[in-house]
């Protein structure tokens, strides 16, 4: 079973919860995700499954965009709602002025300290492992970039607020800088991922209707066509000779696109079977070849 499904994933759940529950709803155990949400976010979490696991690779730079709600008044240790409050709550009433004014420090390439209670390694050890212990947590402050960042309401201690931004970029930082920036401490309430690169909250179902039409119906419908994955790739329809050179990973000859880097092979229509680079003229290597069924399904409560 081969293919990218976009999963809109509740709150209180990891990404690694999802991912488990895709594992038993679909009974396959090769299911990865392609960009960690915290736990208390909601949103698009994109699954891979099967030999498409591999495309992981094309997706560590895609671009987010998000959501959110950031409270002022109080910090608290993992810069969002489910921390400890740090400081003393203070009332705050903004005026959309000052929190414009703010926020325009916040947009571009900017060095951004990530969370004490985040993923990023100390000497090989998660950071929040540390944190969780009580341990010392010694970061060092990253490149980010917000190519976007949108003032949608603020209301006395709330701001409502949308965001695009570059890999990396968290969030909860952000709140957690504006709380500092007001003197008043912040930390980020809620938080909404409307797209992972070109996966959008309309591609998205939840677990429960991944569950349901697991039950008794075919789950091609639920997979996002693999002609839309990696939109910025021109594709190719590869005749028969051209398919068997390329599933025995020998370099193959394709005019039509000379002056591609990377092309999108597929064999018909939907078949995704190959990411080629060109290796000089129109001569192209492939890259990652994918193997298996490109077409999901469930018969009888067994996949087929």
């Amino acid at each position: 079973m081969n293919g990218v499904l976009i999963i809109d994933k509740p709150a209180g759940l990891t990404s690694h919860d999802v991912v488990n529950r895709a594992r038993r709803i679909l009974q396959q155990r090769s299911i990865g995700h392609l960009g960690t949400l915290d736990p208390m976010a909601t949103g698009v979490l994109p699954l891979v499954t099967g030999s498409l696991t591999r495309l992981a690779q094309f997706y560590t730079a895609s671009q987010k965009t998000y959501e959110g709600t950031i409270r002022f008044g109080f910090a608290t240790d993992t810069y969002d709602a489910e921390g400890d409050a740090t400081t003393p709550p203070q009332q705050v009433n903004l005026s959309v002025e000052q929190v414009e004014a703010a926020a325009a420090r916040f947009r571009g390439v900017i060095e951004q300290m990530p969370p004490p209670f985040s993923a990023k390694k100390i000497h090989g050890v998660p950071a929040y492992k540390l944190a969780r212990k009580q341990m010392e947590v010694v970061l060092k402050p990253v490149q980010v970039e917000i190519k976007d960042f949108e003032i949608l309401q603020v209301e006395t201690d709330r701001v409502r607020f949308r965001a695009r931004v570059a890999s990396g970029t968290y969030m909860r930082s952000v709140a957690h800088e504006m709380g500092q920036h007001f003197g008043c401490g912040a930390h980020l309430e809620s938080l909404r991922r409307t797209t992972v690169a070109e996966f959008t909250l309309e591609d998205a179902h939840t677990l429960e209707q991944l569950a349901e039409l697991a039950k008794d119906a075919s789950l091609t419908a639920l997979f996002v066509h693999p002609r839309k994955l990696l939109p910025e790739l021109p594709s190719v329809a590869a005749d028969e000779a051209t398919v068997a050179r390329i599933r025995s990973g020998r370099t193959v000859n394709l005019p039509e696109l000379s002056r591609a880097r990377q092309v999108k092979v597929f064999q018909g229509q939907s078949d995704l079977i190959a990411i080629a680079t060109r290796v000089a003229g129109t001569l192209f290597h492939p890259r990652i070849v994918f193997v298996g069924d490109p077409a999901p399904q469930l018969v009888n409560g067994n996949v087929r």
